[in-house]
């Protein structure tokens, strides 16, 4: 297991610096001059220049990767274009809402989707399993952001039971701010998880109900709650906690987005605001960052599989 893991965690660079060379390319082939920008219209073409030097822009792209890539290496993200601070410091004050956010998600999606999801597999061809996977489609249809703002308008705007927008730290403000606070954008953000992770799940207890350990099971007298959680739902664990880690794609890119709608100063907010600057510093900085968490979070759902299934040795 130990061998395992650190062959694991040493593959992670070269994946990361080919992250790290897609990204710089990307961003310093795309149209658009941060230096103009930062300018302003009215600045001469001495004055973007000026700038472009500063920023060192004005250096071949083999140098400037040469030098990012040196920089990364001293554990050094960059420094905003635009307010001068460390892209390290600008991720340390934004992680906190991000962190808790996508953790409620994590934690209210799975909590939600595995039961419905074991209960359609068992009722399966019945209406409660056409209602589950009507609900499955519907959660990939809608955009996060169209539903987003209707929950904004019933439960902020008409019922005003909860706050429209903003966040508040349960460090500083208490857990029932918090809450108030973090209960829409969960909602939003974990809808088309659920929908993801509950369509998997029944796919996977039907496919464990046609076992022939299930029928001895049955054969020998268990209840049915005995047999779907401790023989079903155990051993399509598996494949659930893999789409649980899949999944952890879906929230980065939805983190973006519910933010952006609910005013929230995390990192997604942060992602949009560098975007909409041209600010390549944080850009390549958060992609980096988020790249590396999807890495670790895979690592660690591959080990839990030990967990799960006890034949899974590595």
């Amino acid at each position: 297991m130990f061998a395992y893991t650190i062959k694991r965690a040493l593959m992670t660079i070269p994946v990361i610096l080919v992250v790290a060379l897609f990204v710089f390319l990307l961003l310093r082939l795309s149209p658009g001059d941060p230096a103009a920008v930062i300018a302003g219209d009215y600045a001469t073409a001495e004055d973007v220049e000026r700038i472009r030097e500063k920023l060192g822009l004005s250096e071949p792209i083999v140098v400037q990767f040469a030098n990012w890539i040196g920089a990364l290496m001293q554990g050094d993200f960059g420094t905003s274009i635009f307010s001068s601070k460390p892209v390290t410091e600008l991720i340390k004050q934004r992680l906190e809402p991000t962190l808790l956010l996508a953790s409620s998600t994590i934690i209210f999606s799975v909590i939600v989707a595995v039961p419905l999801g074991t209960i359609a597999a068992f009722k399966a061809g019945s209406w409660i399993d056409r209602t589950v996977m009507l609900f499955s489609v519907g959660g990939f249809s809608i955009p996060v952001f169209v539903l987003g703002y209707i929950l904004i308008y019933v439960f902020s705007i008409t019922w005003r039971v909860l706050p429209v927008q903003g966040y508040k730290s349960p460090f500083e403000f208490g857990i029932l701010p918090f809450l108030q606070h973090i209960i829409l954008p969960t909602i939003t953000l974990s809808v088309i998880y659920i929908a993801l992770l509950a369509r998997m799940t029944r796919a996977s207890v039907i496919e464990v109900l046609e076992e022939d350990y299930i029928r001895t099971a049955r054969a020998k007298g268990l209840s049915e709650t005995k047999i779907l959680m401790r023989h079903a739902l155990r051993n399509a664990a598996v494949p659930i906690v893999t789409v649980i880690g899949l999944g952890i794609a879906l929230l980065i890119g939805g983190v973006v987005v519910t933010e952006s709608v609910y005013n929230i100063p995390g990192l997604g907010r942060l992602v949009l605001d560098a975007v909409l600057a041209r600010d390549y510093p944080i850009i390549q900085g958060l992609i980096l960052f988020f790249s590396l968490v999807y890495v670790l979070l895979n690592l660690v759902i591959d080990l839990a599989y030990t967990f799960f299934d006890p034949r899974i040795k590595y």
